[in-house]
């Protein structure tokens, strides 16, 4: 599973969006870079020939599956733009057969075609309206089911694999986790709208007065488990009653702040295998995208250290390439 969230405009115009993957630790990440004018050529397929075919106008940075760093689940762009594949399980998900015409993308393709050839919301629109997305392992021994969520610095959007074909869905909220589909979730605010981030005023009951125990009594009833509408609720939360950020850097590290509540140590989830064994689900990685300051920072479960790429400064004249994660790290040690 997986939570993500755009934080707050800051006040000097800083948008940034945070983004956990929370999955078992058996899928190879690493971290990619794909240059401009990078030529993607998506997967189709055996016997439906070419799949669909791109030049990148954006340099992109991201989080890329089985040493390929073009299939990217997790990224941020040249141009300010992020887009995140977030596990879509319960039926939420369905790809349609291979069009055989030029048009074919698998789901892992799909970030790198966005990113490379998007520069806002409305042209991702445009762009997924002339492709056809068809569900392959990439290695996994399953096809995995997922919806996409894209953001630039004014909108959001989700883009959900309906049984018609690609449904997209504007998100006021900036907010996505996993099943069901983004309405639900949407209606689902309403059952909420009385969380606070102040206390209740005391009340009178015969005479007798009765106030809250302690602080946080506004956030009575916001859910606290793991599920996907769940941790919605909760993002949400975190991201609408949170202090709006100073600048950038404030942002991200509200992003981190935030992405801290959904943090899931090793044991505490566990996830049945198709043949029994089960495994630990935790919170692999944290990414922060900076979408203002073209930063894409990370961490993993078992570094908390935060390191950043600066698009900046990135060579993306350089071949698509991608390099390990820091999985071994610790506490910084000073002297007193």
């Amino acid at each position: 599973m997986c939570t993500n969230f755009k934080v707050k405009a800051a006040k000097d115009g800083s948008v940034v969006v945070g983004r956990s993957l929370e999955f078992p630790a058996l899928l190879p990440t690493a971290l990619a870079a794909l240059p401009i004018g990078f030529a993607g050529s998506g997967q189709a397929p055996p016997g439906a020939g070419a799949g669909a075919s791109w030049t990148a106008a954006h340099g992109v940075v991201g989080m890329c599956a089985f040493s390929r760093p073009e299939w990217l689940l997790d990224g941020l762009n040249t141009a300010g733009l992020s887009a995140h594949l977030l596990y879509m399980p319960g039926g939420y998900c369905t790809y349609q057969p291979s069009a055989g015409d030029g048009s074919d993308l698998s789901e892992v393709d799909l970030i790198a075609y966005l990113l490379g050839t998007c520069a806002t919301v409305v042209e991702v629109r445009t762009a997924l309206a002339g492709i056809n997305i068809w569900g392959m392992d990439p290695g996994m021994g399953f096809v995995p089911p997922i919806h996409c969520l894209v953001h630039d610095e004014v909108s959001s959007i989700a883009v959900e694999f309906h049984p018609a074909g690609i449904r997209v869905v504007d998100n006021p909220t900036g907010v996505g986790t996993n099943a069901p589909y983004l309405d639900w979730h949407l209606t689902n605010i309403d059952n909420y709208v009385g969380l606070s981030p102040a206390n209740p005023c005391a009340v009178s009951i015969n005479g007798s007065s009765f106030g809250a125990l302690g602080q946080g009594q506004g956030l009575k009833g916001l859910p606290g488990d793991y599920t996907g509408p769940s941790r919605f609720i909760r993002a949400l939360a975190m991201v609408t009653l949170s202090d709006q950020p100073a600048d950038g850097a404030d942002a991200e590290r509200t992003a981190l702040h935030i992405l801290n509540a959904f943090d899931i140590p090793p044991g505490v989830i566990q996830e049945a295998l198709p043949d029994g064994r089960l495994v630990n689900e935790v919170t692999v990685w944290d990414t922060v995208a900076n979408l203002s300051q073209k930063r894409y920072a990370y961490r993993t479960v078992t570094d908390p250290s935060v390191y950043v790429v600066e698009l900046g400064t990135t060579d993306f004249r350089a071949p698509a390439h991608s390099r390990e994660l820091s999985w071994s790290g610790g506490f910084a040690p000073i002297a007193l």
